[in-house]
């Protein structure tokens, strides 16, 4: 009985550090755990993640609104029974090669390898060792293999290892695991050893098409690290960004459709039943079950009718013909020649305003038939990045909730701008569910 009862405990309480909107704690507790707390130094995030995790369901706790740089173990003291499982992902910003190049532009003194955000690992860490977690998990971008000539990932395990954790990091991409978008991310693995001196690898459920050709990445030299396991051919194919958000309300069918700010919390009827199991899946919980909420998009005028004519696939390569070619048609119906007053206005009345040599990937129409690409948090800022495959208009936060594998019940009562941050930082829920999964025998 005392076995049993001990073996329960392993598993009872997860603590979830930078834990954002809540994505990786939610995939927990989609694999069966407890989500004890956490802590987020975002205020807006902090408030979707207590309601979503805690509050909704009844619970009477919170997520912890600090920065972890500046507190111990110690604010756990009275919510932390036992020891927990420690999840989390460091912020990305100082290894990713777009936030590399927004530092680079701010300055010598804002260079990568002078962002403190670079070390936040070690906050990780010390909690996780302060705690004396039973595991840990902790979540990145595959470039904080080379930070300053430091392989992250492989230095939290060698850390892990030392204290007494049979640890491993691997690449995973998300679409092998039913999120409809092809993200790749590092995630370190651990236990403690006294629990078990071997660690199965997530075991993927979906399996890409034929046409799709995996990148080529050499971690060869590095001791801790595992290749991910590859999808059996038996399994579905990887979830269609079609089949992701087909069922979801239409929102602007065409270009001179009157835009309406739609506020996250207004609810709108789904526009067919269920048509395949990720969605099933997504709209599982929702009440009443025929209403969604979260559809609202951003009023970019000048560029819809751009939107309309873009193809899937298309990028700004082809935009900027195309938004050149309305601003001649306009020229010609106005008998606007270049010398003419009003011929400048009227073509930033039309054409967007960016380089199409540094701005070509800023810019991408979705394609149905496969996976979305990557979602960052740059969507907090515009959706260029995301055009909507069949509406002249940027995703929708429901629609990139839907791409990150975020059930229609997890809400974003939020700006819409700190909606799609929050949902672009996040690990998507249905690929932490596949971590938990793998972990939750050993602890169980």
């Amino acid at each position: 009985m005392n076995t049993l009862l001990k073996q329960k405990s392993r598993c009872s309480e997860v603590v979830d550090l930078f834990s954002g909107c809540g994505g990786m704690a939610l995939g927990f507790f989609q694999a069966g755990f407890s989500i004890s707390t956490g802590i987020e130094i975002d205020k807006s995030a902090h408030l979707t993640a207590s309601y979503n995790l805690h509050w909704k369901h009844g619970v009477d706790r919170e997520h912890l609104n600090l920065d972890i740089s500046k507190v111990n173990s110690n604010v756990f003291n009275n919510i932390i029974k036992e020891n927990p499982i420690v999840i989390g992902g460091p912020p990305c910003q100082a290894y990713s090669m777009a936030g590399r190049a927004k530092l680079r532009s701010l300055g010598d003194e804002r260079i990568q390898t002078k962002d403190k955000r670079g070390y936040l690992y070690q906050d990780f860490l010390r909690h996780a060792l302060e705690l004396n977690a039973n595991a840990v998990v902790m979540e990145n971008v595959p470039e904080s293999t080379n930070y300053d000539n430091k392989n992250i990932p492989e230095l939290v395990c060698e850390e892990l290892d030392n204290a007494g954790y049979t640890a491993y990091w691997t690449l995973l991409n998300s679409a092998d695991f039913g999120v409809p978008q092809t993200r790749e991310r590092i995630f370190v693995v651990a236990v403690k050893k006294e629990i078990t001196n071997q660690l199965s690898l997530p075991i993927p459920t979906h399996q890409p098409r034929s046409s799709y050709i995996r990148k080529q990445r050499a971690f060869s030299d590095s001791q801790y690290f595992r290749t991910a396991l590859e999808p059996e051919k038996h399994l579905p194919y990887w979830v269609t960004v079609k089949e992701a958000i087909s069922d979801l309300p239409s929102l602007f069918p065409a270009s001179k459709s009157p835009y309406k700010l739609n506020k996250l919390n207004m609810a709108f009827p789904y526009t067919l039943k269920p048509q395949n199991v990720f969605q099933e899946t997504m709209r599982k919980n929702v009440l009443p079950a025929h209403l969604v909420t979260g559809h609202g998009f951003r009023k970019t005028v000048r560029d819809f009718p751009i939107f309309a004519k873009m193809n899937p696939g298309d990028n700004y390569i082809q935009a900027i013909k195309i938004a050149n070619q309305l601003f001649e048609q306009e020229c010609k119906r106005l008998n606007i020649t270049q010398n003419t007053d009003g011929y400048e206005e009227l073509r930033k009345s039309i054409v967007p305003p960016y380089s199409s040599e540094k701005f070509l990937s800023k810019w991408q129409k979705l394609q149905l038939d496969r996976p979305s690409h990557t979602l960052v948090a740059h969507l907090s800022v515009d959706t260029y990045s995301h055009i909507h495959p069949w509406e002249p208009r940027g995703i929708s936060v429901r629609e990139a909730a839907r791409l990150q594998s975020f059930p229609d019940d997890f809400l974003f009562n939020c700006t819409m701008g700190e909606a799609f941050k929050q949902i672009g930082n996040a690990v998507p829920p249905l690929l932490s569910q596949a971590i938990a999964s793998s972990i939750k025998p050993y602890l169980n």
